[in-house]
């Protein structure tokens, strides 16, 4: 008997179903250790607005040229200053432009201010020698930068001596207005040598805002979430001490919360 075509339909629906839920849910796929140069042109202009926005917080010049090491380009400074201008007429925050044009500038190559942005005026102290020294800006403390108007806010950072952890790992939980876990965020990492991110939401039974990453010690990591101006840098392990005397890496446990609507 000629059943028609609804045996084939079904069994393609079943597939297409099956296969997603395998992708999306079971064994979802992480893309760890990319190259910066591999990267989309967006995904890229995001790093490079990490890398300026940590040294905005930290200060730390041979730090950030390392970093601009790993992207492709002959002049950093003129891609940096060009980037400020595109990130603030795309509506971007201004402190992500402001960001790169610091660094653009402390590069060597000062870029004319996009509108909108007062620029950063050096201040010039006469000595005995013709020479001219430039006294830097104050930079603000090195733990945590938090950009005014970002959807999230960091609410803890706090370091976590847990013995039953095998690896020390960042530890991260996002939250919404009502304190509920917000699935799918996207969490960039930074180091000297390399980059990768991971997403909150893939270990559901600690909770949908949840997300880690393990840590190497002596490494300094750069924690931001991909949407956010919120920053977290000098996150790096440190000594814990068990009950017997012993000495392993601790973790840190970062919150991110988005602030209540006015």
């Amino acid at each position: 008997m000629n059943r028609g075509p609804w045996p084939l339909l079904i069994g393609l629906l079943l597939g297409v179903v099956g296969g997603l839920t395998y992708a999306w849910a079971i064994d979802p796929v992480e893309f760890v250790g990319s190259s910066p140069a591999a990267l989309h042109s967006d995904v890229q202009a995001d790093y490079l607005t990490l890398i300026a926005s940590a040294y905005a917080a930290t200060g730390d010049l041979p730090r950030a040229q390392v970093r601009l090491g790993l992207f492709p380009g002959p002049d950093a400074a003129e891609t940096l200053g060009a980037l400020a201008q595109a990130r603030l007429a795309s509506g971007r925050p201004a402190s992500e432009a402001q960001a790169l044009a610091l660094l653009a500038g402390d590069l060597g190559v000062r870029p004319s201010p996009p509108p909108g942005l007062t620029p950063r005026i050096a201040t010039v102290v006469p000595i005995a020698s013709p020479t001219i020294t430039r006294t830097p800006s104050p930079r603000p403390s090195p733990t945590v930068t938090l950009t005014p108007g970002a959807p999230f806010q960091v609410d803890r950072r706090e370091l976590e001596c847990d013995a039953t952890l095998r690896v020390p790992r960042i530890r991260l939980l996002v939250l919404d207005a009502a304190g509920q876990g917000v699935p799918r965020i996207e969490v960039l990492v930074l180091w000297d040598t390399g980059q990768d991110h991971f997403y909150t939401g893939l270990k559901p039974e600690l909770g949908n805002g949840y997300g880690d990453f393990t840590m190497s010690e002596g490494v300094t990591y750069t924690v931001r979430l991909a949407e956010s101006g919120a920053l977290v840098t000098g996150v790096e392990t440190e000594p814990c001490v068990d009950e017997s005397g012993g000495v392993y890496p601790g973790s840190w446990w970062l919150v991110f919360v988005q602030p209540p609507q006015p």
